[in-house]
């Protein structure tokens, strides 16, 4: 299977092509700019977005971007959502411009348990009015009583939400594993779970975790060396058959030795 499951990690934007030939990779995921930052998408390839877009395609590398953190467009606070839209298309468009496979965003969460219904329908009306150029691909998050996307059921109702919306067919999922055992889901049946809501899996973040089953934690570490069955993780990313990102420390040999391990195992 790993021949035929393509593979890459997360990293530098500067050269997102070049970093997937360095890891023997054929995709790469970065950020566009500062992900702690309300500020708009920044390229930093050389030549800008079109030679991104044409370097990637020439060395067949899949590109897949993703959002900054602050994004939540769940949220009830004017504040926050109103902006979270506004990046969220900013980030949509130039996700096109580079020719990326999707743009990867966070489920995000309410002010507090009362708002949670606000928060699904919040979601459906940022699908409303977002122009998805690129697929918009939610992932599954670790912690937060009042997230849109930490356990099974929030997701099912955050995804009935969105499925009503116009352009719903253009969102996917990213499963992310370490958010998955963080957020209470067991990784034995997280894909089949996952896929028995939204039909579909997209994309996989595949991170070990450095703590305990459904701690709330999101703290990634290397394949193998963190707190998830190594079989299960396996398990996870086997059934979801879906392209696989690796998200973990130690640079170029670490993230080589994350992919190395994953090939190895599949």
């Amino acid at each position: 299977m790993a021949a035929t499951v393509r593979m890459g990690a997360h990293v530098d934007s500067t050269d997102p092509v070049a970093a997937a030939q360095e890891r023997g990779a054929g995709l790469s995921q970065f950020f566009l700019g500062n992900p702690q930052s309300y500020k708009g998408p920044v390229v930093e390839y050389a030549g800008g977005a079109a030679a991104l877009r044409e370097a990637a395609e020439a060395a067949g590398v899949d590109l897949y971007v993703h959002a900054p953190y602050l994004i939540n467009v769940a949220s009830t606070n004017n504040r926050i959502r109103i902006p979270s839209r506004k990046l969220l298309q900013q980030f949509v468009d130039a996700a096109a411009e580079v020719g990326a496979k999707g743009l990867i965003v966070h489920g995000g969460h309410v002010e507090s348990e009362a708002d949670v219904e606000k928060g699904f329908d919040n979601w459906r009306k940022a699908v409303d009015a977002t122009d998805l150029k690129v697929p918009l691909l939610l992932e599954n998050t670790a912690g937060g009583d009042n997230a849109m996307a930490r356990t099974l059921d929030r997701i099912a109702r955050t995804w009935e939400a969105i499925s009503a919306a116009d352009g719903s067919e253009n969102v996917g999922f990213c499963l992310d594993t370490c958010h998955a055992h963080a957020g209470g889901i067991p990784l034995a049946t997280a894909a089949e779970q996952v896929r028995a809501i939204t039909g579909r899996i997209d994309l996989v973040h595949c991170n070990d975790s450095r703590d305990e089953f459904d701690s709330g934690a999101d703290r990634h570490t290397n394949l193998g060396e963190g707190l998830i069955d190594p079989d299960e993780l396996v398990a996870a990313v086997r059934s979801a058959g879906s392209p696989v990102v690796i998200e973990t420390r130690g640079g170029l040999e670490g993230q080589i030795a994350d992919l190395d391990w994953l090939r190895e195992r599949l």
